[in-house]
């Protein structure tokens, strides 16, 4: 018995690889946004140390958080077909 494929039916494999490709561009993306908008707004412009300091890492923490967070609502949105909220 022959393991199922992982490709959809009706799709090609160069299609596949596309779509895949074209994911991770976006993963890649939205990771270095996240870490540029949050390096940005947490962390000190006058390096005073060689590690990050508690408050930074508490900046940073929350700012992940809500990044993913309203990441993943406007991901909902957009799969619902329903415009983000002004």
């Amino acid at each position: 018995m022959a393991a199922p494929s992982p490709i959809p039916a009706g799709i090609s494999k160069e299609q596949a690889f596309s779509m895949a490709q074209t994911e991770m561009e976006y993963r890649v993306e939205l990771f270095n946004k996240l870490a540029q908008t949050c390096f940005v707004k947490c962390v000190d412009k006058r390096y005073k140390e060689n590690e990050l300091n508690m408050g930074e890492n508490s900046c940073i923490d929350r700012c992940v958080s809500k990044y993913w967070q309203v990441n993943g609502m406007v991901g909902q949105l957009l799969s619902a077909g329903k415009p983000p909220p002004q």
